[in-house]
C-alpha cells in the first residue's frame, strides 16, 4: 500500500506544483485533502510515497500521471440550475436584451463546466425562452470547458445517473429534456446540439476560444490566488463582447480584482456587465 503521509517539504512542493499547473491554491493545513484524493491514484500507478510522486511528476516519466493528479485534486461539485438566480437573470433580462439587439449567434462560455450540468441547464433555459418568445433568439452556442479529460468526456456523453438527476432538476424538466435509458438519463438531442465541450486550463491563452456574450465562471475563482484571479478576470473581459455579462459564484466577489465590470443587481442575485 502506498504511504500518503506527507513530509512538510513534500507538501510545500506539491502545493507549488498544483498552483503552477492549474492555479489551484491549497491552504497550509490541507494535508488530509491531498492524502484522501491521491491515495487511490498512487496505488493505481504503484507509487510508494508523495515524495516519489513528486519525483515522477518532475521527470515526466509516467505518461498521464500529471493529468490524473490534477483531476484528482480538482473539485467537480456541480448540479442542475445551481443557485437558480443566474438562469432566471439569463432568461428574464439578458436574453431579451440580446434578442432586441439582434445578436446572432449568441455565444455563452461555461468555464470549469465539470460534467456538463451548467451548460445543459443553460441550453434548457434557451429552449424555454424560445418557446415563450418564438423567433427572438434564433441561434445560441454554448461552449463548456474543464481541465479534466475524464470530466469533459462525461459532459459530452450527456448521460446521468439517478443521484445526479435528483440534484436541482424538477420532474417537469427531467421529463421534457431527458430520455430514460435503463437506470440512466440521456439529454435530448436538441439540448445537446447547442453545447460543445473541450479541455481547457484557465491559466492558458484564451485567444482560440473566440468572443462571448455571456460567461459563467462560477465557484472557480475561490480556488485561485489573488494574482491569478486578477489575470483570469482581465482575460475574461478581453473575450467578452462590449456590454457582455459575467456570472460569478454566489460567494465570489469582483472587489479588488477587476475594474473592467460594473455590478448589476437583479434581486435576487447579481451579474457583472463589461464596462
Amino acid at each position: 500500500m502506498p504511504s500518503t503521509a506527507i513530509q512538510p517539504q513534500d507538501y510545500e512542493d506539491f502545493r507549488l506544483f498544483l498552483e503552477k499547473s492549474c492555479g489551484l491554491v491549497l491552504g497550509e493545513n490541507k494535508h488530509y485533502l491531498v492524502t484522501s484524493r491521491l491515495s487511490r491514484l498512487m496505488g493505481e500507478f504503484s507509487v510508494g510515497s508523495v515524495s516519489e510522486l513528486l519525483r515522477l511528476l518532475k521527470t515526466g516519466s509516467r505518461p498521464g500521471l500529471r493529468e490524473r493528479v490534477i483531476e484528482a485534486m480538482t473539485t467537480n461539485e456541480t448540479y442542475w440550475f445551481r443557485d437558480v438566480f443566474p438562469f432566471d437573470i439569463l432568461k428574464d433580462t439578458i436574453f431579451p436584451e440580446l434578442g432586441k439587439k439582434g445578436v446572432n449567434p449568441v455565444k455563452i462560455w461555461s468555464a470549469a463546466c465539470s460534467s456538463g450540468q451548467e451548460a445543459y441547464s443553460i441550453s434548457m433555459i434557451v429552449s424555454e425562452f424560445q418557446q415563450a418568445r418564438p423567433g427572438v433568439l434564433k441561434n445560441v452556442q454554448i461552449v463548456g470547458t474543464d481541465i479534466s479529460t475524464a470530466i469533459v468526456r462525461e459532459a459530452r456523453e450527456a448521460t446521468f445517473d439517478s443521484l445526479s438527476m435528483g440534484r436541482g432538476l424538477s420532474q417537469e424538466r427531467r421529463d421534457r429534456f431527458f430520455v430514460q435509458q435503463g437506470n440512466r438519463w440521456q439529454v435530448r438531442p436538441e439540448i445537446r446540439a447547442r453545447a460543445s465541450f473541450r479541455e481547457f486550463n484557465l491559466l492558458d491563452s484564451y485567444t482560440l476560444l473566440g468572443k462571448f456574450d455571456v460567461v459563467f465562471c462560477r465557484n472557480v475563482l475561490i480556488y485561485f490566488s489573488a494574482e491569478s484571479k486578477r489575470d483570469i478576470l482581465k482575460r475574461i473581459a478581453q473575450i467578452l463582447n462590449p456590454g457582455g455579462y459575467l456570472f460569478l459564484g454566489a460567494s465570489e466577489s469582483m472587489a479588488n480584482y477587476s475594474d473592467a465590470f460594473e455590478m448589476v443587481r437583479c434581486n435576487p442575485g447579481v451579474v457583472y456587465r463589461k464596462r
